[in-house]
């Protein structure tokens, strides 16, 4: 009867040694993720924080293509003046 009980509290040992081994390998490969995780969440902060002020610091382009029209405009008239002027 002593065997019988030895041999299962041995299996009962050899189960909970395994699945605690499982857990410690788990948590071994989950750990480093997250905390790259965390560090890929920092930065993505910092990136859309950028980008944010990229925005404000270009937001001047889109009146480009008026303002380019206008240029236009004072090339050809300066243009014309000279050709009135003999130049």
């Amino acid at each position: 009867m002593t065997a019988h009980v030895f041999a299962s509290t041995a299996g009962w040992t050899i189960g909970w040694a395994v699945g605690l081994a499982v857990v410690l390998v788990v948590v071994a490969l989950v750990v480093p993720i997250l905390l790259l995780a965390s560090q890929i969440g920092g930065q993505a902060s910092d990136v859309n924080t950028s980008l944010e002020e990229s925005v404000e610091n270009t937001a001047g382009l889109s009146n480009l293509n008026a303002t380019n029209e206008a240029a236009e405009a004072i090339v050809a008239g300066l243009a014309r003046a000279r050709a009135r002027l003999g130049g």
